[in-house]
């Protein structure tokens, strides 16, 4: 099997499974309680919390959730009721994940004034977020790597001009994509969504960064845990697995880069085959095989083994618009294949798709 379909989610370390069952086993107490045993789980929280603020190369507290989805809807819904000084206009831009794009359509709703910056002229792409910004600014939302092309956001850029425009205005950044495969000097933010399941962890687990100067109301309330941010017990296990997979996800920087510009050069030896990236995020590429429908191609691949994808998992197979965003066409983006690797991925998978590819357009290309 040949799984290139890593931002939709990713193989667990072996490391991640023996921590999650270790902790389901031998460490299953409930952290709220006062014996050794929720001593011992509380241990695990601080421990993970500690993990995660350190990779993010940030001071500030760690809330889990069951999701980055959860930690957007937690970070964006929050901040209403808490920064109304900051007044009502929000930044973010038109190839937002669902998770963070419902949210705000929802506040638009409600009345507040939405900028969606989109990325065409990509040359001045940050400035533009940045010149959207005044003074009655609330929140600026982007997210640091689009899921679908790999585009990367420099957020401590636009972090740091924000704050000067504005220093009221909270900064959100979906780091879901970014964290533990970009370097961490890039991401700076008052509130940081992360996925557990991206970086092979396990699925139901996230956290929300915040700065410690943040405030926002918590959208599970009940027992009081997490410092009345987010009630429930916590998960010990599946928390332990998050902070394992942190720990374990290596450096390969080089490894993809390499991967990369192998699978550019071997999709450039087949007749139209057109790169939809931009070069930024090298473990995910997306170009389109012209001719050939992606759920085509996407069935033919998974005849042999090969586990790519049409665009984003939470789109389900549907059109998501985002490529139209970044100015492919709507018949490119009918044919458009994302590759996206991991530690995992070597050069002969990288081979065997490639001649898949191939194979494919002699089968299918009318």
């Amino acid at each position: 099997m040949i799984y290139l379909d890593n931002s939709a989610t990713t193989r667990p370390f072996d490391s991640v499974i023996a921590a999650v069952s270790g902790n389901m086993a031998g460490n299953f107490g409930n952290a709220s309680s006062l014996h050794k045993m929720g001593i011992n789980a509380e241990k695990v929280l601080k421990d993970a919390k500690n993990v995660l603020l350190d990779k993010l190369g940030l001071d500030g507290e760690i809330l889990f959730t069951s999701g980055a989805t959860e930690s957007s809807c937690t970070a964006l819904l929050g901040l209403p009721g808490t920064h109304r000084h900051g007044g009502n206009g929000i930044v973010t831009t038109t190839f937002e994940h669902p998770s963070v794009a419902k949210p705000i359509e929802r506040l638009e709703n409600d009345g507040y004034n939405v900028v969606r910056v989109s990325p065409k002229g990509i040359a001045d792409y940050e400035q533009r977020i940045i010149d959207a910004v005044n003074e009655k600014t609330l929140l600026v939302s982007v997210m640091w790597v689009n899921n679908e092309t790999g585009f990367v956001i420099d957020t401590a850029r636009v972090y740091k001009a924000v704050k000067r425009e504005n220093p009221h205005t909270i900064v959100h950044v979906d780091a879901v994509q970014g964290f533990c495969k970009l370097p961490a000097k890039q991401l700076k933010a008052d509130l940081i969504s992360l996925s557990a399941h991206k970086i092979h962890g396990p699925k139901g687990i996230g956290a929300l960064y915040y700065s410690k100067n943040m405030r926002f109301d918590p959208l599970i309330i009940g027992g009081g845990q997490q410092k009345d941010l987010r009630s429930g017990t916590e998960p010990v296990d599946l928390i332990a697995g998050f902070a394992e997979a942190v720990r374990s996800y290596p450096d390969c920087t080089e490894k993809y880069a390499a991967l990369n510009d192998k699978l550019v050069s071997l999709l450039g030896e087949l007749d139209d085959v057109v790169i939809n990236s931009y070069g930024n995020a090298k473990n995910i590429l997306n170009f389109s095989v012209c001719g050939v429908r992606s759920e085509i191609m996407l069935h033919f691949l998974e005849e042999r083994e090969i586990y790519v994808s049409s665009g984003s998992a939470c789109s389900k197979g549907k059109t998501s618009g985002v490529l139209g965003e970044f100015g492919v066409s709507d018949k490119d983006a009918d044919s458009a294949i994302r590759v996206s690797m991991s530690p995992f991925t070597t050069e002969s998978d990288i081979d065997a798709l490639a001649e898949g590819i191939a194979d494919g357009i002699k089968r299918f290309r009318r």
